[in-house]
């Protein structure tokens, strides 16, 4: 690889845009081009790293106004092996297998929460559905570290709906913030094999899949029983009722919580005009139509009844194979090396 020496902070701030805007299974990129850069490839150890994520969480929060950002750290070759987040977001909240086979918390982090107690995490003394997994940072040839992200450095905001006062009761949050840590930036020679970025939420990735899917929260059925709804007859359409009050109550909460969250309807119509104004300048719009297409009334949507271009683009943000999914050692010994997926 090339020295980063010569590659000035815009040449990778542009590139990391461009591979927002060549995200096939992202509906946000209208916003591509708001894409702010935190150059943290001067960060040479564990704490080092981690004080630049703490650092991204700050600024891209921004007190619930949002802000799109990446953070870059030191970069490899590709085929190498470099500086490695093992969270596939930086905050997520932890999943326990309880004795009667049950999970408390998010079932899709329960087998990552059982990797972290096995390097030595200690959860809360009493778990909860929300409780905060520590980012596991690994650096080459030395190791994996855990750090426990202070709550000061995340929002989060409490679920009530405008009209249902049980609603409330239900106990339910989420983070402020979506920043995915376990893909890699690569253009070029370069692979930044860390590089955390942010945007905002769209209502539907909450309610309908974090809250909503059976595989996950699955909050669907306490919601259509205290709506005194029949969860025994499909044809009651209970599920898409407990839906649509659960994405009204996110909505609602983040609202009034001051946090920046767009609408599915209102994402797909700034999607519609990004694709008018990509076409305009003779760009092929790339898109993974089932990632694009809303889970919720995906067909009152015009991108519902077009096709896009399936190639894959670089610069771009690639899937790695998932850090953790190998025999590694903690911080102190030499980690194995793993190719880049």
């Amino acid at each position: 690889m090339k020295s980063d020496r010569f590659l000035e902070a815009e040449q990778i701030r542009e590139q990391a845009r461009e591979a927002w805007r060549n995200n096939a299974r992202c509906i946000g990129r209208a916003l591509w081009d708001s894409l702010e850069l935190l150059d943290a490839r001067g960060a040479t150890g564990h704490d080092e790293v981690f004080e630049a994520c703490l650092q991204h969480l700050d600024f891209s929060t921004n007190g619930g106004r949002i802000r799109s950002a990446i953070t870059v750290f030191e970069p490899v070759a590709r085929g190498r092996r470099g500086i490695r987040i093992w969270n596939k977001q930086l905050i997520r909240y932890a999943g326990y297998r309880l004795a009667n086979g049950t999970v408390l918390g998010d079932p899709a982090q329960l087998e990552f929460t059982e990797q972290l107690r096995a390097l030595g995490w200690t959860p809360p003394a009493q778990p909860s559905p929300f409780d905060i997994l520590p980012l596991a940072i690994e650096l080459p040839h030395l190791g994996v570290k855990l750090f426990e992200i202070p709550r000061k450095h995340v929002m989060e905001v409490r679920i009530r709906h405008p009209h249902f006062e049980w609603f409330e009761r239900l106990g339910l949050r989420w983070h402020a913030l979506p920043a995915i840590s376990d893909m890699a930036l690569v253009f070029g020679d370069y692979k930044f094999s860390a590089a955390p970025f942010s945007g905002h939420y769209m209502v539907t990735e909450i309610a309908v899949r974090n809250f909503g899917d059976e595989g996950r929260y699955n909050m669907l059925p306490r919601i259509a029983e205290n709506m005194g709804l029949s969860t025994r007859d499909r044809a009651s359409f209970w599920k898409d009722r407990a839906l649509v009050e659960l994405c009204s109550a996110v909505q609602f909460s983040f609202k009034e919580a001051g946090v920046s969250l767009v609408d599915h309807h209102s994402a797909a119509q700034q999607f519609s005009k990004f694709v008018e104004k990509e076409e305009r300048q003779g760009r092929s719009v790339v898109g993974d139509w089932s990632w694009l297409v809303p889970p919720m009334a995906g067909s009152t949507m015009d991108l519902y009844f077009r096709g896009y271009d399936k190639t894959h683009p670089e610069p771009a943000f690639k899937y790695q194979k998932p850090a953790w999914k190998r025999e590694l050692s903690p911080v102190g010994r030499s980690a194995s090396r793993c190719p880049f997926h």
